[in-house]
């Protein structure tokens, strides 16, 4: 019998595969971003009462520094001011025509107005104590919901904060001339630039209590006051650390602006859609 002929032995063609059958290799998918906590209710409570106690703090604090300026010169022959401050406000009526008088405009716009020790001394401590009492609660809500992990300094900071600022330099240009300009990737809660500021107001803050401290009790507590050196050396450092944490929430806002939505949104919401890795690192 013919081998060939036999049907039974016929090699049998294997099916052919329908074209529309076929499937194309799966792609790898990118990531979905996770939504993700980012703050604590406490910390995100105690970020927002900061402003308008900065605010005040520095209203009041102006109009009791009025009474006993730090930063003095010798006695000026023309206007008699001995005061940085009131010849900083002397310049800026003059500059801008204002009224009233120019001696006190520094006072008069950025402070409870001259005069006023005793009121703005007691507003001022009244502010302090909740001041303090706010202070107490982020380092709480730190604590409590391990945010504090993503204020320490990390080795690619450097690197990574001078990505940030050529980002931030370059946000506005790029907007106007309608060119792509991608943020930098953030694997961590923080920026380098964020991280850096974050870690050092709460010093700034905690040095601000402890100078006002040595000013108000500078008997009492006289081994706090040498640690400033003296009284003015308190008053001194105490003046910066205010001017330092009030004048910060204007580059703040304009940097979280730059940042994006996500970055307001988790400070209001408490949580994030950017960050991809674990929420508090």
């Amino acid at each position: 019998m013919n081998i060939e002929s036999d049907p039974k032995s016929a090699p049998v063609p294997p099916a052919a595969t329908p074209a529309s059958s076929r499937q194309a290799p799966a792609r790898p998918s990118a990531p979905p971003a996770r939504v993700i906590p980012k703050h604590h209710a406490l910390v995100r409570l105690s970020h927002w009462a900061n402003v308008p106690l900065l605010l005040g703090l520095a209203a009041s604090g102006l109009a009791v520094y009025w009474a006993a300026p730090v930063f003095m010169h010798a006695a000026d022959p023309a206007s008699g001011s001995h005061d940085y401050l009131r010849d900083l406000g002397a310049a800026a009526a003059r500059l801008l025509h204002s009224g009233g008088d120019a001696r006190t405009w520094f006072y008069d716009h950025l402070s409870l107005g001259p005069h006023a020790l005793a009121d703005s001394l007691r507003l001022h401590w009244v502010l302090a104590y909740l001041f303090m009492l706010n202070g107490a609660l982020y380092l709480v809500g730190l604590i409590a919901g391990g945010g504090w992990r993503a204020l320490l300094p990390r080795p690619s900071d450097v690197a990574d904060a001078l990505a940030m600022m050529r980002f931030y330099a370059g946000v506005v240009p790029m907007a106007l001339l309608r060119r792509p300009w991608p943020h930098p990737p953030v694997r961590s809660k923080y920026n380098a630039l964020q991280r850096s500021a974050y870690f050092a107001m709460p010093l700034l803050g905690a040095l601000a209590v402890l100078s006002g401290w040595a000013m108000h009790k500078p008997v009492q507590l006289g081994w706090l006051e040498r640690l400033f050196v003296n009284y003015d050396g308190a008053r001194i450092v105490h003046f910066i650390c205010m001017l330092v944490l009030t004048t910060f929430l204007v580059p703040h806002v304009v940097l979280v602006i730059a940042d994006g939505w996500d970055t307001f949104r988790s400070m209001v919401t408490g949580w994030s859609a950017r960050v991809k890795e674990a929420p508090n690192d």
